[in-house]
């Protein structure tokens, strides 16, 4: 059978994006569909008030790749924005990641060896192998910071109890003995000016996009179209849930435009009590270092969320449960000849931006 496509690439986010360049660059036919009615996926950003918002939550691009950070040079021109959130409870405010700046918001110590004496005596709390997400965050980090900091906005992130969360979760929790207020370590980072939905834009320029094209209520005919397939989209879904769906959280934002020319004045606010409903606000004119119009901006305020099949999917639960019902999905996977199942969705793992684009490249060339 000829088919008018060497590829067809479900899915216009950063995966199905790279992919589609690097073939169409390599001489193949591609084709890309996406179910919503635009490009970039969650990247997705929309100017409003000259402001470019994220709508799916922030993201701050940032990698330790060179090759990488080369790679996406090719597409857009980034900024320099370091990601420096603050943490409100109950209106006390404290820098974020943990770091000397913390610790002197919380006990009002000056030197490194004053704040390691108060973390190890908090330490001492937990004597044994932790066995939840609350006793791991209270080893690495003392039962103060874990009551402010973290307890509030984990449980609502998460929809439970921290003591009823693996502890794998926070592991790897940042905790800083400087004054260094930058949230990731990596030495790339930055905002693409002009919108990450440009960025994708420049990566998908001369390949026929179709949008509002739903793949699996049209899997038949679009099969028709290419060779093979590139599937971005939710691995359990693909096999109409036959072992059950895979878990997932789900996120629900509130952006709005305000009359005034500076809300918060910083890019992400997180606020870690119970209480407050929602996880953060986020300002997003700070992500371009207060562009737009200046006396007008633009927040979202961001909900964690339960998720249900026909929600969207936002982060993979991968604890022992769904990883091992993930697992029963690849070996069907697997079976697919003709499909190569790719990002976050497909196989169901948290991915940052960069990790999406090596999976993407290293697909690509193999």
């Amino acid at each position: 059978m000829a088919y008018p496509y060497d590829y067809l690439i479900v899915g216009a986010g950063l995966f199905g994006a790279v992919f589609a360049r690097q073939m169409t660059d390599a001489g193949k036919r591609c084709i890309v569909i996406d179910r919503r009615s635009h490009i970039a996926g969650n990247i997705y950003s929309k100017e409003i008030e000259g402001i470019q918002v994220h709508m799916y939550g922030p993201h701050i691009f940032h990698t330790d790749k060179a090759e990488v950070w080369q790679y996406v040079q090719r597409f857009a021109k980034f900024n320099h924005f370091r990601y420096e959130p603050i943490a409100n409870y109950h209106g006390e405010l404290y820098n974020l990641p943990f770091n000397m700046n913390t610790f002197h918001q919380m006990w009002g110590v000056t030197t490194p060896r004053q704040a390691e004496v108060i973390l190890e005596q908090q330490r001492q709390e937990i004597t044994g192998e932790p066995r939840n997400l609350e006793e791991q965050a209270v080893k690495l980090i003392g039962r103060d910071v874990y009551e402010k900091l973290i307890k509030g906005y984990t449980q609502k992130q998460w929809g439970r109890p921290c003591n009823q969360l693996p502890s794998f979760i926070i592991r790897r929790l940042p905790v800083r003995l400087w004054f260094d207020n930058n949230y990731f370590n990596h030495p790339y980072q930055g905002i693409p000016i002009g919108g990450y939905t440009k960025m994708v834009e420049n990566m998908l320029a001369g390949i026929e996009v179709r949008l509002n094209t739903d793949y699996l209520a049209e899997k038949a005919e679009l099969d028709r179209l290419a060779e093979k397939v590139i599937y971005t989209g939710p691995i359990d879904a693909y096999f109409g849930y036959t072992y059950g769906p895979l878990e997932y959280r789900s996120l629900r934002f509130e952006t709005e435009t305000l009359d005034i020319g500076n809300y918060q004045g910083v890019a992400g606010m997180n606020f870690t009590d119970a209480e407050t409903p929602y996880t953060r606000i986020v300002e997003h004119k700070w992500f371009e270092f207060g562009a737009g119009n200046p006396d007008r901006t633009v927040i979202s305020r961001e909900y964690s969320a339960a998720w249900k099949p026909g929600d969207e999917p936002y982060y993979p639960v991968n604890d022992e449960k769904n990883n091992a019902l993930y697992a029963r999905y690849k070996l069907l996977a697997e079976k697919e000849a003709h499909v190569l199942f790719g990002g976050r969705l497909g196989e169901y793992k948290y991915y940052d931006m960069d990790q999406v684009i090596k999976a993407a490249l290293t697909a690509a060339a193999q």
